[in-house]
């Protein structure tokens, strides 16, 4: 299912441009390439009803993301401490000169969800704060995914690098965040019938541009908000030496109301791809279940401070009655067990 794409004047290759191409006459896509920009996905109420900025808006734009960003570094942010963990290496980018990366609906912004859609994200959100053990917690804090490598990519803080291998049977696409590697084939029209982490994908030429169908999207899925049913469609359109678009279109009819398409022109590095090694310094997941697990145990001893009488006595069977009580017990020892068992896991890792 492919949904169309509003006509731009960044969305195909000009004419006197030549585009690189391989013995077989397809365009070469291989390659390192960057999609980081500081462009927002979704288009700030600022610019409502502007597609693209001007040279002096750009400049605006860019300039107070610099003032932002060394403020940050500086610990100058209301929130943060002096020296914050990962501002040195962000990969911020400059403006792609429009106001927001998606380009259909007109309007630049991600449609409203559906009810199921809300649903689950509350869902989400309530199991992301009550995290029993990692299989609660995000895949990228589990570092089975990165945050921005999808598929769909979209820019985050740093690592927004990808290599493309390119033969004539398949494309395979690999992000520096996290080593997540695809191997699309081209020749295989069917996908597969069981879900993967990120999805199933088949490739196929339609001219010039390289389409990437891919479904199969498991629930744990790390594009926000969609759902298993997830149906993604990627064009990658080489448009001259240094350039690479990138425009994906997403379609959830029980996530959102509506598909919408998104477009990222990438940049080429004469840089290499770097290991990113997430599970041998991944505290921070311990921390999170280890605090979680804290937060029980006060929340425990204050339910259980409030059936104190006047006199200091316990109704027994108040206490021995309330199944709330016993469940988070349950849910107590199954976070201590879960956590444990990672910690193990973490542990023979790092001693490899």
């Amino acid at each position: 299912m492919q949904s169309a794409i509003p006509p731009g004047p960044e969305r195909a290759p000009q004419p006197a441009a030549k585009v690189p191409r391989r013995p077989d006459g397809r365009p070469d896509l291989s390659g390192t390439w960057t999609f980081a920009t500081i462009t927002p996905l979704e288009r700030p109420a600022e610019f409502a009803g502007k597609e693209v900025l001007s040279a002096q808006e750009r400049l605006a734009v860019e300039q107070k993301d610099a003032i932002q960003q060394e403020a940050y570094r500086q610990g100058q942010t209301p929130g943060t401490p002096s020296g914050t963990y990962g501002a040195d290496f962000w990969e911020r980018g400059a403006s792609t000169g429009r106001t927001a990366l998606i380009i259909d609906p007109p309007d630049g912004r991600i449609p409203p969800l559906t009810d199921a859609g809300a649903d689950r994200r509350r869902a989400r959100a309530e199991r992301l704060n009550s995290a029993a053990g990692p299989e609660d917690r995000n895949v990228g804090e589990r570092c089975l995914l990165g945050l921005n490598a999808g598929p769909p990519m979209l820019p985050g803080p740093y690592n927004n690098n990808l290599q493309i291998f390119q033969t004539p049977d398949h494309v395979a696409i690999l992000n520096e965040m996290v080593h997540n590697a695809r191997i699309v084939p081209i020749k295989l029209a069917s996908h597969l019938s069981f879900p993967q982490w990120s999805g199933n994908s088949r490739g196929r030429w339609d001219g010039d541009v390289f389409v990437v169908d891919t479904v199969g999207f498991r629930e744990e899925t790390s594009f926000p908000g969609s759902s298993p049913n997830l149906h993604l469609i990627e064009r990658f359109t080489r448009v001259d030496a240094k350039t690479l678009l990138y425009v994906f279109t997403v379609d959830d009819p029980t996530t959102w109301t509506r598909p919408w398409t998104a477009s990222i022109p990438m940049q080429r590095l004469d840089e290499l791809i770097y290991e990113y090694a997430c599970h041998e310094g991944n505290e921070g997941l311990a921390s999170i279940l280890h605090n979680t697990r804290l937060a029980e145990k006060e929340k425990e001893a204050a339910e259980k401070k409030s059936t104190i009488g006047p006199f200091g006595s316990i109704a027994e069977s108040s206490r021995g009655s309330n199944p709330t009580r016993r469940s988070s017990g349950r849910q107590l020892r199954s976070g201590r067990t879960s956590l444990r068992s990672y910690c193990v896991a973490a542990v023979s890792i790092l001693q490899r």
